[in-house]
């Protein structure tokens, strides 16, 4: 069963202990997210990713509506990706609106994360996936 454990008007984070899987949903509010804020929230959810332990992240971004200019890629390599790595996180997948390029792709690590990442259009291939 799901148990909610982080919620505000940006989205909202799920532990799912029988899956062994921790999961966030972004809310369509994020169009209006600024880029501290958005670094908030990574934050945020890391120490989730953390307190959980889970070794499956999943990352519902069907609604995310941030633009991609403010996001901070350098930033969240030095400091969100390190303590992904440390909670032992195994696999991390995207579940994003149909058409992103990167469905489809084979999943592979991401550096400076040593887990696979995967990018999938459909939720049930997200889950299948981390589930294997």
């Amino acid at each position: 069963m799901a148990e909610q454990v982080y919620e505000d008007r940006w989205g909202e984070v799920f532990d799912r202990p029988s899956a062994d899987l921790i999961e966030l949903r972004w809310f369509d509010t994020t169009a209006d997210m600024s880029a501290d804020e958005f670094q908030d929230w990574l934050t945020t959810f890391a120490g989730c990713v953390e307190k959980c332990g889970r070794s499956r992240v999943l990352i519902d971004s069907t609604t995310f509506r941030m633009s991609p200019a403010k996001m901070d890629g350098s930033w969240r390599d030095a400091n969100i990706i390190p303590r992904y790595n440390a909670a032992g996180v195994a696999k991390f997948a995207f579940h994003t609106p149909e058409g992103m390029p990167m469905i489809g792709e084979r999943p592979a690590p991401e550096a400076p994360g040593r887990f696979p990442t995967g990018y999938f259009g459909r939720r049930r291939d997200a889950l299948d996936w981390l589930a294997g």
